[in-house]
């Protein structure tokens, strides 16, 4: 019986395999690198985004700076300025600002879950567009899906927490 205890520095098939894992964190660095943009035939980059009820589908091309929702243009559909707002902020922390034309149809929810779903999808397609732009958008806060979503109705209570009133008598 030998007291030595068998780690991968003392045996051969453990060299082997700490040269194996140095391969490996090789291969980890390399996929560090930018991934190749994902543009189609008509030099769209394409995206979803969602917010609460809403669900956004988003093409960004090089353009203008036009941004045009459900068949409109974004002032006209997104009326209330915070809402505009919302919208270029991708934009503006990128740097693009003016650089990108977007065609989004946004379906479900209220205004202000549509336009979070929009700028979700503006972000996540302006990635797919020009890769660079991933860790300052990322460090904004554009990737994150917000998952907060309307609390469900409970039996036995008025709305989802809201007790009916008691009566003493």
């Amino acid at each position: 019986m030998s007291s030595e205890i068998e780690t991968p520095e003392n045996t051969t098939d453990g060299m082997a395999a700490l040269g194996a894992i140095a391969e490996g964190g090789a291969v980890a660095a390399e996929a560090a690198v930018p991934a190749e943009p994902k543009i189609d035939a008509q030099g769209r980059s394409y995206a979803t985004g969602r917010r609460k009820d809403a669900s956004a589908r988003v093409w960004v091309k090089r353009g203008t700076g036009k941004m045009i929702v459900n068949g409109q243009d974004s002032a006209e559909y997104f009326a209330r300025p915070v809402l505009q707002m919302l919208l270029n902020q991708p934009f503006e922390t990128a740097g693009r600002t003016g650089e990108f034309d977007v065609i989004a149809t946004v379906k479900g929810g209220g205004l202000s879950g549509q336009a979070g779903a929009v700028r979700h999808g503006i972000s996540h397609a302006m990635i797919r567009f020009e890769p660079g732009l991933r860790p300052v958008l990322k460090a904004g806060g554009f990737l994150t899906r917000d998952s907060r979503v309307v609390e469900r109705k409970k039996y036995g209570k008025a709305k989802a927490r809201r007790s009916f009133q008691f009566s003493k008598r």
